[in-house]
């Protein structure tokens, strides 16, 4: 029975749907903090003059809100996630299963 149930979700279009969405924006949030960190590191490493640049009365550097930046912006691309999670997402996974609910 618990292969029946398998292979029916699998077939399902529904779920073809759920992976490749799913799939595809897991993978371009990815990118996205994944090239902005590095581009920070990058950037500390190739051109220290630029992120020890002294901005207001000359007490702080301008890494330090481009460093907190980067973490908002990683913070709000998992927010944006959870909130995609818990629409889109879970929409296609309740109806998946209510497509296979008579096999259960």
């Amino acid at each position: 029975m618990k292969d029946e149930v398998i292979d029916r979700i699998e077939n399902n279009p529904k779920y073809k749907e759920l992976v490749s969405k799913r799939t595809s924006f897991s993978i371009k949030l990815g990118i996205f903090v994944l090239v902005m960190f590095y581009a920070y590191i990058l950037t500390i490493a190739f051109n220290k003059e630029l992120l020890s640049t002294k901005i207001g009365d000359g007490l702080t550097t301008i890494a330090f809100p481009i460093a907190l930046a980067i973490l908002v912006i990683s913070f709000l691309t998992t927010i944006i996630y959870v909130k995609r999670a818990n629409t889109e997402f879970e929409d296609l996974t309740n109806e998946i299963k209510d497509d296979v609910k008579d096999l259960m």
